[in-house]
């Protein structure tokens, strides 16, 4: 059984020093060269490129459903952003209550639970805005 004796690092414990980076060499790669060159599934990927890549595939699974939702609320709160505009400069806001009673009418349903609540938050707030109004 190992005991403690003091506080810092062991006497017999040594730290390697790692070798420096050469210029122009890739920042990450798995592995040393040569075990890398002999496995199929090693590669050399610079950040960058993986940010990309996870991306792409993060966009990828939006269905059509999410995409619909997604535009409709960018047009509610669009609408909204009108209606403020309107009630800001004094003028009649009845066109931009009728553009954001319209939209209400038909909010298309989001499959992913996320985008889901972010659209019926953007509803309930364009809700609001017409029962203050009495619309």
């Amino acid at each position: 059984m190992n005991s403690i004796d003091s506080i810092g690092q062991p006497q017999s414990a040594r730290v390697a020093s790692r070798p420096k980076a050469r210029e122009g060499a890739p920042s990450f790669m798995a592995g040393d060269t040569e075990a890398a060159a002999g496995s199929a599934g090693a590669v050399s990927v610079a950040p960058a490129a993986l940010a990309s890549m996870l991306t792409l595939q993060e966009l990828g699974g939006e269905t059509g459903e999410d995409r619909q939702a997604r535009k409709h609320g960018h047009l509610l709160l669009g609408a909204l952003a009108e209606l403020q505009r309107e009630l800001l400069g004094g003028f009649d806001d009845t066109s931009a209550l009728e553009r954001l009673a319209t939209l209400l009418a038909a909010v298309p349903r989001a499959s992913d639970r996320r985008l889901g609540a972010m659209v019926s938050a953007i509803v309930v707030r364009a809700r609001v805005e017409l029962a203050r109004r009495q619309m």
